[in-house]
């Protein structure tokens, strides 16, 4: 008689990059009326993650990064301790270091450690997509039912969960879910998941237009053609007629594009000839950053400067702040405290010194990804998906920091943005060798986990 041996069962192992899902997840929680402004739960929960991340690398006794990803993204840190020793007063340089820290180095340094591989950069952006989808969702209904933000005299701005106070929240987090979609239906080489993305991808599209963001519309539309420009010729031709015959579709036939809508697309075109108030008060605010700028080039005005210097270096054109109410709101005249464009705001803030450190650190991200996306082409194919992704969502940040800068409860996720975009650039890029055999799906994912590890 044969004697039945045990089964031994591998332990299951979390990855862990999940406590990152878990701060993707937080943001689709409602936030209290009023409370759009500051930090919510996934800032607190992206400090965690970063502690947690500080504990694994303690017990495991292992060098953190390496000296390119150190130096790449350690480059802010020197302008912003500058700009917050010439703060206007040491909690300001405080509170600003530590928002700047944690935007741009702690939590996508701590993304770039706890990913994995491949696998775990997918799940990541499978996350963007599934909070779009349910920020979207609620925007719609907004829209449909008369629930949403004012505008116009009407409550029908879509907004999410985030509320008036923070009308582009979810216009950012629509768009990089947006923008992760289409690299997925690009980059995948399964036809299902690449039909699930792209129908992702197309009901995305419906909350970014309700959401009335002009700066996302742009971001996203630039953003898209160099994603179809990276992926080839051939796939972008047959992508481009698919959202040509969507956009017939949806505007002819369904009656989409409303008068508003129309209005607001319009309006892009006016900005020079016959601009809006909200116009002219971002042209004013740049010119008063710029003007901030020129007294101290080096240096600028120090960490959460340019509120207290706004009105000594703007004109009269400038209004007093703009209206906010709807989405569960009362009324709010809500105060004009950035210039809407993150370099000028840097500029203003930490000088020449603090932009170069900045958007030098996003400049040598953007060429490494890019020589990453090369090298998936010189393989086969192999990580494209993700190299779409992460040059997607890096153009999509740099386009539309010409048009808004951080703050809110939404800007945590545009740290893991960061992150995701570090790791393919400094880990998951260099992880292919465009002179490797094609090899089977499980030893492409081993090989890769191993180069992330190294």
């Amino acid at each position: 008689m044969a004697l039945a041996l045990p089964i031994r069962r591998r332990p299951v192992r979390l990855s862990p990059v999940l406590p990152v899902v878990a701060v993707v997840a937080l943001l689709a929680l409602p936030l209290a009326p009023g409370d759009g402004g500051g930090a919510g739960p996934a800032d607190a929960l992206s400090a965690l993650v970063v502690v947690f991340c500080a504990v694994r690398l303690l017990r495991a006794r292992r060098r953190p990064l390496g000296r390119t990803a150190a130096v790449i993204l350690g480059l802010p840190v020197a302008g912003l301790a500058l700009a917050a020793v010439h703060a206007v007063s040491p909690g300001a340089g405080i509170t600003g270091l530590g928002r700047y820290l944690q935007v741009f180095v702690l939590v996508p340094a701590a993304v770039v450690l706890l990913v994995r591989g491949r696998a775990d950069f997918r799940l990541l952006a499978w996350s963007f997509v599934g909070l779009a989808g349910w920020q979207g969702a609620v925007g719609v209904h907004q829209y449909v039912t008369g629930t949403g933000a004012s505008y116009q005299g009407e409550d029908i701005r879509a907004v999410g969960t985030f509320g008036p106070s923070d009308v582009m929240g979810m216009a950012t987090v629509v768009a990089f879910g947006l923008v992760c979609a289409v690299g997925l239906a690009l980059g995948r080489p399964a036809a299902r998941e690449r039909a699930v993305a792209a129908c992702c991808a197309l009901a995305l599209t419906v909350p970014l237009a309700l959401s009335f963001s002009r700066g996302a519309w742009i971001a996203t539309a630039v953003t898209l053609v160099v994603q179809l420009v990276l992926a080839g010729p051939r796939r972008a031709v047959r992508v481009a007629a698919v959202v040509v015959a969507a956009g017939v579709v949806l505007v002819g036939g369904i009656g989409v594009g409303t008068a508003m809508l129309q209005e607001r697309i319009d309006s892009i075109t006016q900005v020079t000839d016959a601009p809006d108030q909200s116009v002219t008060d971002r042209y004013t605010m740049w010119a008063a950053a710029t003007d901030m700028w020129r007294d101290r080039p080096l240096t600028g005005v120090g960490l959460k400067g340019f509120p207290e210097y706004r009105d000594g270096h703007a004109s009269l054109a400038l209004s007093s702040g703009s209206d906010t109410e709807g989405a569960g709101a009362a009324f709010r005249r809500q105060p004009l405290l950035s210039p809407h464009n993150m370099y000028l705001l840097v500029l203003s803030e930490q000088g020449l010194i603090g932009l170069l450190c900045l958007a030098g650190g996003w400049l040598a991200l953007l060429v490494r990804a890019l020589r990453g996306l090369w090298r998936t082409h010189a393989a086969g194919g192999r990580g494209l998906d993700c190299a779409l992704v992460s040059c997607g969502l890096l153009v999509w940040q740099l386009v539309d920091f010409a048009y808004a800068d951080i703050g809110g409860p939404s800007t945590v996720l545009t740290a893991v943005c960061f992150g995701l975009v570090a790791w393919w650039s400094l880990v998951g890029g260099d992880g292919i060798r465009p002179d490797e055999p094609p090899t089977a799906p499980a030893a492409r994912d081993a090989a890769t986990v191993k180069a992330a590890r190294r």
